[in-house]
């Protein structure tokens, strides 16, 4: 029995690119020949909604609403008859929707880009309470092309629609989630079944027509569903509802970040009602496992981290003894099937950094599997997409990158990790240099010091535009707690560095973990304020602490101060703990002033305000000194040289230039090189031996050499001709190399 799979991600997470865990799937199948089709459903339900067909046919059910005053009857989802004046303005203006949804979408994807002149003179779209904050934005675009204003006012257009549809339609939608309230940490499986006993909504049936059509072309006999966030949840389970009922033979299996932390500890039997299996963390083997149990008639089969339904009761099986696959096993992602064209960039908000996650297609890939540091506390560090840490080769990630940019078309890159190692990123830029490949990348990173002003320099020239990391809290008394393994000294260097070379720095940013004080919280937003005042940091958001069932917090409360409300472990999703602070602070009051305070300071305005402005109760005066990130700026690098640094040359061939000087009656040769930079083009001047040692090492320790020369190996180089290297090495001439691309590693 030959096998075909067909793995979806249902509604919805991105607009703009597709989720990766189908195509990292599908890569890894076309290793192992097995023939898989792939879909990403969240993208065809919005192309569907957001269409002149998709509108006409929502205004339609609307039109026997009483509400608007068009009779009688009531056929939409939501029963209420009480139709705010916004949607009344929506319906009324149902003509200008029709007449521009179709050219809207199509500029959004980026093929209409004449549009964009027309969407700015804001007498083309129909607006309603979404282009209310305009005025407030409107500075805001001083520091916006055409384009991205274009952009911008049409995703607050598809946002007064989305607001429609809440509200008139199916009050469970929205854009990167979908019934997200029935999935996140529900340790009873109760509500989500209630609803899913409930008649399809007017979203489900242009799901389900979706995936109907699908099922039908590609009759597969495994059904694998993705979901990696509790706002996928309801569709995954509705996706699979409606399989099951048509297609009682094909098997459904469900994996990705929802299940892999919050349904480990799964005992609700009614959820197989749904699905088969569900899989946790790395799905290549367990996936490879399901297949040879669904095609073999052997009365023992063998599962890898499984749950399923036996003798009525949930089971866990894990009884195969074939590891995991290798990182350098699992194939290329492959990305064919998705609709690469139809995806749609909006921006929602003009945090920096955030647009990043919405706007533009990108190919995602890993640098290596889970955590080279792996010691946060608030973190799951004791799952294993987190704990077993596996790099990939940087020869085998540029393959992958290549192999990607011919199937897609598209040369930007997001490295998905969840913190990328400094030395990989590294042998990364090298690699993508020695290749003279012009790529677009960024990833997530640790704040730490082995992020040199050279090694910025060289992620830089490599391609990379821009990094996220965790500050967390600003204080280095919860740092240690955390054990991040950076000080906000260290942090400041580090943004520092990435931001003179030209790298954007976004901060992920935390409040109200376990004992932490109000002067610390304030404290923190002082030293956040500074950051961005001092123009090392470019982009923030505030999260607030959550505790989780698989971090170090949740495992280990008693260690900081904590107290877990309940111990009960729900029958179905089990991350998320309440828990009660020693402190007894409410943290939720500062939120509201921590984020408007961000907002501002992202904006670089602000920064004289005191920090009691930005909340309505009584706060601490800030103990932090109103020059610390400055000061801590302002201390001199350290110049020495590792022996083992690796010393590379970005720029090119100088030409020559060989003249005689003569002072008081003697004379000597000197050497003018000269450097064409991308930019501008410089000059420095050597003695003739020096000049012509110095040539013929810049052509050995160039980019573009494979193999790479340490400090050591140029001193013993240069030594083998000259004297006194450290003399050389400090001179003015070696100065100004240091500044257009001679990089110490």
């Amino acid at each position: 029995m030959k096998t075909k799979l067909f793995a979806i991600t249902p509604p919805f997470t991105q607009l703009n690119t597709p989720y990766p865990a189908t195509a990292y799937i599908k890569g890894f199948l076309n290793t192992k020949n097995i023939v898989s089709v792939q879909a990403d459903l969240g993208i065809e339900v919005i192309l569907k909604l957001f269409s002149k067909e998709g509108l006409e046919d929502l205004f339609q059910v609307c039109s026997a609403n009483s509400a608007f005053g068009l009779g009688s009857g009531f056929k939409c989802d939501v029963s209420n008859n009480t139709i705010s004046d916004n949607s009344k303005r929506i319906y009324a203006l149902q003509d200008e929707y029709l007449k521009t949804i179709n050219p809207v979408i199509t500029f959004l994807q980026g093929k209409n880009p004449t549009l964009a002149l027309q969407i700015c003179q804001e007498d083309f779209l129909p607006e309603a309470s979404r282009f209310a904050q305009l005025e407030e934005l409107d500075w805001a675009f001083g520091t916006m092309g055409t384009q991205d204003k274009a952009k911008h006012l049409a995703t607050l257009y598809l946002e007064d629609i989305s607001d429609f549809i809440v509200e008139c339609v199916d009050a469970n939608f929205g854009f990167s989630r979908y019934a997200e309230r029935l999935g996140r940490s529900a340790n009873s499986f109760d509500e989500l079944y209630e609803a899913l006993q409930q008649e399809s909504t007017y979203i489900d049936n242009i799901l389900l027509s979706i995936l109907k059509e699908k099922i039908e072309d590609i009759q597969p006999t495994l059904f694998l569903i993705s979901v990696p966030f509790p706002g996928n949840l309801y569709s995954a389970f509705r996706s699979a509802q409606w399989v099951k009922k048509h297609y009682p033979n094909i098997m459904i299996s469900m994996g990705g970040g929802f299940p892999n932390t919050e349904l480990r500890s799964l005992s609700d039997a009614r959820v197989f009602e749904f699905f088969d299996f569900i899989t946790l963390d790395d799905g290549e083997m367990p996936i490879e496992e399901l297949i040879n149990a669904v095609t073999s008639i052997a009365v023992e089969k063998q599962y890898k981290r499984t749950f399923l339904l036996e003798n009525g009761k949930v089971v866990y099986k894990n009884n195969s003894t074939k590891p995991d696959y290798k990182q350098s096993q699992v194939g290329t992602p492959d990305y064919s099937d998705l609709l690469l064209d139809k995806y749609i960039s909006v921006i929602e908000i003009v945090n920096p950094m955030h647009r990043m996650w919405s706007d533009g297609r990108w190919n995602k890939l890993t640098m290596a599997h889970g955590c080279y540091w792996g010691k946060c506390t608030f973190c799951d560090i004791s799952l294993d997409y987190i704990k077993i840490y596996e790099p990939v080769a940087a020869n085998l990630l540029c393959d992958r990158m290549e192999e990607m940019i011919a199937q897609t078309g598209e040369n930007g890159f997001h490295f998905v990790d969840e913190a990328a190692p400094p030395a990989l990123m590294r042998a990364l830029a090298l690699e993508i240099l020695r290749r003279k490949l012009a790529v677009t990348w960024w990833t997530n990173i640790r704040f730490e010091k082995s992020f040199t002003r050279d090694l910025c320099l060289l992620l830089k020239a490599s391609g990379c535009i821009a990094v996220s990391g965790g500050l967390e809290v600003a204080s280095d008394r919860l740092l240690k707690l955390i054990d991040k393994g950076v000080t906000v000294e260290q942090v400041a260097k580090v943004t520092r560095n990435f931001t003179e070379a030209g790298v954007m720095v976004h901060a992920y940013l935390m409040y109200g973990y376990p004992t932490q004080t109000i002067q610390e919280t304030v404290d923190s937003l002082e030293m956040v304020r500074q950051l961005f005042e001092v123009g090392v940091l470019q982009s923030g958001f505030w999260h607030q602490f959550a505790m989780t069932a698989h971090s170090p917090v949740g495992l280990y409360p008693e260690k900081f101060g904590v107290v877990k409300e309940t111990e009960a472990i729900g029958t179905f999703a089990n991350n998320d703990i309440n828990y009660t602070d020693s402190t007894g602070i409410d943290h939720d009051k500062f939120s509201f002033g921590l984020k408007k305070s961000l907002f501002n300071f992202m904006h670089g305005i602000c920064f004289d305000y005191q920090l009691q402005d930005w909340f309505d109760f009584k706060i601490p005066k800030t103990k932090i000194a109103p020059d610390f990130i400055f000061d801590a700026l302002q201390e001199e690098e350290d110049f020495n040289s590792k022996p083992t640094a690796k010393i590379v040359w970005l720029g090119g061939k100088p030409s020559i230039e060989i003249f005689t000087k003569s002072k008081k009656g003697n004379s000597w040769e000197l050497m003018t090189l000269t450097f064409h930079d991308k930019k501008e083009s410089f000059s420095i001047q050597t003695s003739k031996e020096e000049g012509a040692w110095l040539v013929e090492m810049l052509l050995k320790i160039a980019v573009s050499n494979t193999k790479t020369h340490t400090y050591q190996e140029v001193k013993a180089d240069f030594e083998t001709h000259l004297e006194d290297f450290e003399l050389f090495w400090f001179s003015k001439p070696i100065k100004t190399l240091r500044e257009f691309g001679l990089l110490v590693l």
